[in-house]
């Protein structure tokens, strides 16, 4: 059994702040070549990213690719939609789960697995205010208590 050999190019650290990720899955995304060459450079930013299910098809928004800086002619739209390439299944079960209320489709990341771009896709509820502040809480205090056995040690 072969390791498959993944290069993160981006991700979303905010989404995993701002939602609860229910469920992961990958989902491989139709580029034109001068963004292929811009994710390699890692001009990429998944900030404000999103993705919607439109006539039986998932795009994703917002996902910036900066222009590629060698191309003569012919650069790309740094903000077009951009179509995800997911099984006819598994997009009647994401649209199934987002017409839930508040379930929401978020790439969490965007990376290289075998020469190809992927992505990964998560389903995601968004979180309250109330509950940002309990993420906050718990992961300052796993720092303190890091700290604290950093210098126990």
């Amino acid at each position: 059994m072969s390791q498959d050999h993944i290069k993160i190019i981006a991700q979303n650290r905010k989404a995993r702040y701002s939602y609860f990720i229910e469920d992961e899955m990958e989902a491989g995304i139709v580029l034109r070549g001068t963004e292929v060459k811009s994710l390699r450079l890692g001009r990429v930013n998944l900030k404000d990213a999103y993705a919607q299910i439109k006539n039986g098809e998932v795009f994703v928004y917002q996902m910036h690719i900066g222009p590629y800086p060698f191309a003569y002619y012919g650069n790309h739209d740094p903000l077009r939609p951009r179509k995800l390439l997911l099984h006819k299944h598994e997009i009647k079960r994401l649209y199934g789960k987002v017409n839930e209320k508040g379930m929401s489709l978020v790439p969490l990341k965007i990376y290289f697995k075998q020469g190809k771009v992927k992505v990964t896709l998560a389903l995601a509820r968004g979180k309250r205010k109330y509950d940002k502040r309990e993420t906050i809480r718990r992961r300052d205090e796993q720092r303190d208590l890091a700290r604290h056995r950093r210098n126990y040690n």
